[in-house]
């Protein structure tokens, strides 16, 4: 029985002592893939950052210790450490504890370049997702895959919970908004693991020319998507509570606007504000400061009005009210409340009709009710790579719900 099976049986008796079923990622069940990284002195590259953790230790580090031959490591949005604001760019680096070569896939490239990949036998995928479309893992996870499949090169991927795995909402994407922010014909929220995902960009022939890598998923252990999972580590610096990721599908719309939500603040992704809302019909009030992970954050120094959600109740589904309210309370007539130069909210919705179909009045129930068929067809897509026990989804439990929201 050799040491890395132990520690995984160790993992397990310690949750039963506990009386509980806790969740047992894809990293922590060693006996399904550490095997496979030390056979052939395989040379191995890790993609990781500050989640990539089993029990207390890095993951980097428990392999090491096995005495995997990892030889680099890529970084994603956020760097390896999960500290960089969102867009800054990342330098490749190295680890200040094993000096390993750190690679970033968010600085002067998205993709490894041949040279960075030819000397590698596995990637191992080990991230913490959201599970939102806009959310850029999973675009990062599918430049990867492409490029496994460009150099003969073998990923396995250590699934974890998805905190939004739970329901499915949003506006599906249309092609011609691709972008890095949303990349596959998939709603915003979307409702599986990282590693379920994979098979559906795999298996949909989303990959160039639809090539197959040649890859496997450590699935998890005692998750269900009837379940809400709480993440033990933020995933990146501004999302810092169950709330915040709870409001990341609804509030990372304001992303496109003119609007702020909180960063520089103690409530990033629990409220929302701007100078040009009026100040008489909202009762929340912040002052963005720079802080090492937001560094110019919008409206820096100057007094937003808003609303503060960290107290409020979420339910289940993106919520609308939040930008309509903002828009139709928008009093700045030389600043538009949408951002124009790119039209990052497009990019971020997937589609310009929700930016149209708010700029023309029409009410939260009202566009919620169109992204229903789209929903259901996505739905019947999904279901056919999950790996874990599945939610109740139909046209009943979708408008029982958009009326419970509204």
């Amino acid at each position: 029985m050799t040491k890395t099976y132990l520690l995984s049986i160790l993992f397990v008796f310690c949750n039963m002592l506990l009386g509980q079923e806790k969740v047992i990622v894809g990293a922590e069940r060693f006996e399904e893939y550490v095997p496979k990284l030390k056979s052939f002195n395989n040379k191995v590259a890790l993609v990781c950052n500050q989640t990539s953790m089993v029990g207390h230790s890095r993951l980097l580090d428990t392999l090491l210790a096995q005495n995997v031959n990892i030889t680099k490591v890529f970084s994603l949005e956020h760097g390896f450490k999960g500290v960089k604001g969102a867009g800054e760019h990342i330098n490749n680096q190295y680890d200040e504890k094993t000096q390993l070569p750190i690679i970033s896939l968010y600085g002067s490239k998205l993709k490894p370049t041949q040279s960075e990949i030819y000397d590698v036998d596995v990637i191992v995928f080990d991230i913490q997702d959201v599970g939102t479309r806009f959310y850029t893992y999973i675009s990062s996870l599918q430049y990867l895959l492409e490029s496994c499949v460009e150099n003969s090169v073998e990923m396995i991927i250590l699934d974890r919970p998805n905190p939004n795995g739970h329901y499915i909402d949003g506006p599906t994407l249309l092609p011609r908004h691709k972008s890095f922010v949303g990349m596959n014909q998939i709603p915003v929220v979307y409702g599986m693991t990282i590693g379920e995902y994979a098979h559906m960009i795999i298996h949909e022939g989303w990959l160039n020319q639809g090539n197959i890598p040649k890859y496997s998923i450590v699935k998890c252990l005692n998750y269900s998507h009837q379940q809400k999972y709480e993440v033990p580590i933020a995933p990146s610096p501004n999302l810092k509570t169950s709330k915040a990721i709870a409001l990341y599908p609804s509030l990372c719309f304001f992303e496109g606007t003119n609007v702020s939500v909180g960063r520089g603040t103690d409530k990033p992704f629990m409220c929302f504000g701007s100078p040009y809302l009026d100040k008489n019909k909202f009762n929340f009030k912040f002052l963005p400061k720079a802080d090492e992970t937001n560094k110019t954050p919008m409206f820096l120094n100057e007094i937003c009005y808003g609303e503060d959600l960290s107290n409020e109740e979420i339910y289940d589904g993106i919520q609308l009210d939040y930008l309509i309210k903002a828009y139709k309370n928008w009093k700045n007539t030389s600043l538009p409340f949408f951002e124009q130069k790119n039209l990052f909210f497009d990019k971020l919705a997937g589609t310009d009709k929700l930016r149209l179909q708010i700029e023309g009045g029409s009410s939260a129930y009202d566009i919620k009710k169109e992204w229903l068929y789209d929903l259901l067809k996505f739905n019947s897509i999904r279901k056919r790579y999950l790996f874990y026990e599945d939610f109740e989804f139909d046209e009943e439990v979708y408008m029982n719900r958009l009326h419970k929201s509204n």
